[in-house]
């Protein structure tokens, strides 16, 4: 059986068949690998419960870039638990200034006392086009109006907002930190009174009625990390409007070739793939730096 990584090599430099897992052969799509990608989920820093490959900044851009990925959303894993969210936003910025790859997504706990300082240092010192929020691990719910607040602050500006729905399956979490998903319920209505705001949902698997509705809120965004099977991103991107889905991996959680193979075992024309990959990610940027 072929090492996954030797896989993703031989599947874009040939083109041709591949294996995922076992020894069942799958045809890879001919669509032409994007020569842009852009990761809208990474983290920096050490996750909280045990050490990862690659959570060291210099290996996960060396990384990124051996994949071909010319730009990385990178929040911090020091957000879930610090409460000193200044200083966490501080050194991510200081290290994502140090490779041109990473452009950094600040963390707002509006939990905290002056939340409002660290999204307005976010905004205007560091000039960061998004915030990335945590509201299972910091203890509020989308109903809670401390988040709309945020969420009509962040949008008054022009930034985008990313909600980490999940970080780590349930099921394998640490005993005595037992973290449920995000609930999404709240969010269309919110979105619905609150236009021009841009909301990407991380780490979620969509599905069902929720999705449903989500996929008829503009402005709600998806990523791939955690979506299922060689079929789901076709899937997604059936049942969302276009422009709305964006490549990411949750590395170094997460391996990120793993996310590679998903996309390109996925069956994509070219335009879906290069939308995917590059586009979307690149526009919604771009509109939060205007």
């Amino acid at each position: 059986m072929l090492h996954r990584r030797e896989l993703f090599n031989a599947a874009i430099a040939v083109g041709a068949g591949s294996l995922l897992g076992g020894d069942s052969a799958r045809a890879v799509p001919q669509a032409t690998p994007p020569s842009k990608t852009i990761d809208t989920n990474i983290s920096l820093f050490q996750w909280p419960f045990r050490r990862l490959p690659l959570d060291d900044a210099e290996a996960l851009v060396a990384k990124l870039r051996s994949l071909g990925i010319i730009e990385a959303w990178a929040g911090s894993f020091e957000g879930v638990l610090h409460r000193d969210i200044a200083g966490v936003n501080s050194r991510l910025a200081e290290v994502c200034g140090r490779y041109p790859e990473l452009i950094p997504i600040g963390c707002i706990n509006p939990e905290l006392p002056n939340w409002e300082d660290d999204l307005r240092r976010c905004i205007d010192e560091y000039h960061m086009p998004g915030v990335r929020l945590f509201p299972n691990y910091h203890g509020y719910t989308l109903a809670d109006p401390r988040f709309r607040q945020l969420l009509e602050r962040a949008t008054s500006a022009g930034r985008f907002i990313q909600i980490a729905v999940t970080l780590e399956d349930t099921r394998t979490q640490h005993p005595m930190l037992q973290v449920p998903d995000v609930d999404l319920a709240p969010l269309s209505d919110l979105m619905r009174s609150n236009l021009g705001a841009k909301v990407q949902l991380l780490n979620d698997r969509p599905r069902g009625l929720l999705l449903d509705e989500l996929a008829k809120t503009p402005g709600v965004y998806f990523d791939t990390a955690r979506v299922e099977g060689t079929d789901g991103i076709k899937s997604l991107l059936q049942k969302v409007p276009r422009g709305r889905v964006m490549f990411g991996t949750h590395a170094p959680f997460l391996i990120p070739e793993a996310a590679l193979i998903r996309t390109y075992e996925s069956d994509l024309g070219e335009e879906e793939l290069q939308s995917l990959m590059w586009t979307n990610a690149r526009q919604l940027r771009k509109a939060a730096q205007q």
